[in-house]
């Protein structure tokens, strides 16, 4: 194909990240065909003109096919299990994984795709659903270089685009470092965030004054109503976090790298899902702090912006 972005795409996993990305290739005008493993969780994309099929298999047809799934053992079984996507005659020219997973796992599927002929793309998502919704989505890419390349007319409709990172797994090892980076930010936010509330400064007032300045983020912004308002529905569930730190932490001791900080941060999340908090945001952190520092919280119920307008239609140009 030419142009990939108007071939058909195969998609493996609904769950919230999937069920945003589908909808955006659809209304750029991609061609879909998707699978989920409980079918009535893809079947509200049929209103968007997805077809659902009731095999992974079926995928294969498609010439590209995307997987986002939750766990590396997820990933195995959709990609190589006896249901999965390679269960049947046919194979698709390129698989593109958005999960985070292990390099272990991502190298194992990497090799059983290319005994048939199958490339493999590790292309991990920097970002939440809100995140995706709004078109701000970021990848890392790794694999053979042709079919990075290859795949970008569909990451600049799913997102911002991704950048090429090297050969093999090492996009895994940078979406670890990112979701790393992710915990430790949150828990200095939470940390600050309380301190200065202690002193009499609203949360809504400080992260205002945080987001102006030269330390505000594309995160900080949209962590904000979480840490003003308490709304922890989840974008990203503390024991999702945990899951990544326990595979960055293990890489770091694997490489010898120490990692005081995080390994810290780490024991905060695991605190965090034993109080109860696991499915819900990791912006719960602010609850534990507010405990050691013996605040009680209270959401402000203010009006305030997460920051994530939409940056332009699906298929439009989009800021990098």
């Amino acid at each position: 194909m030419s142009d990939t972005a108007e071939g058909r795409v195969g998609w493996l996993g609904t769950g919230r990240m999937g069920l945003v990305l589908v909808r955006r290739l659809l209304a750029a005008g991609t061609d879909v065909i998707v699978y989920n493993r409980t079918k009535a969780k893809a079947e509200p994309l049929t209103t968007d003109g997805a077809k659902v099929v009731d095999t992974a298999a079926e995928l294969a047809v498609a010439p590209v096919v995307f997987v986002v799934v939750g766990t590396s053992e997820d990933l195995l079984d959709a990609v190589l299990g006896p249901a999965g996507l390679m269960a049947g005659p046919d194979a698709p020219e390129i698989v593109v994984d958005l999960s985070t997973v292990s390099a272990e796992a991502s190298a194992e599927v990497r090799a059983e795709l290319a005994v048939r002929g199958t490339q493999f793309v590790a292309a991990p998502v920097m970002g939440n659903p809100r995140v995706a919704a709004a078109g701000r989505l970021t990848f890392a890419l790794s694999g053979p270089r042709s079919a990075a390349d290859r795949i970008r007319p569909y990451l600049d409709r799913l997102g911002a685009g991704g950048s090429y990172v090297g050969e093999g797994e090492i996009a895994r090892t940078v979406k670890l470092c990112h979701n790393l980076f992710l915990g430790v930010v949150m828990q200095s936010l939470a940390e600050v965030t309380v301190l200065a509330q202690k002193c009499g400064v609203s949360r809504e007032a400080f992260l205002a004054c945080i987001n102006s300045s030269v330390l505000g983020s594309t995160f900080s912004r949209y962590k904000t109503p979480a840490l003003v308002n308490l709304d922890y529905h989840a974008t990203f569930t503390s024991v999702l976090l945990r899951k990544d730190f326990d595979l960055g932490i293990g890489a770091a001791r694997e490489h010898e790298v120490p990692m005081p900080v995080a390994s810290l941060v780490h024991q905060l999340v695991q605190s965090l899902v034993g109080y109860g908090y696991g499915e819900q945001d990791f912006a719960a952190l602010i609850e534990l702090q507010a405990r050691a520092a013996g605040l009680e919280l209270v959401s402000e119920a203010a009006q305030v912006s997460d920051g994530l307008e939409p940056t332009g239609q699906p298929g439009a140009p989009n800021e990098r």
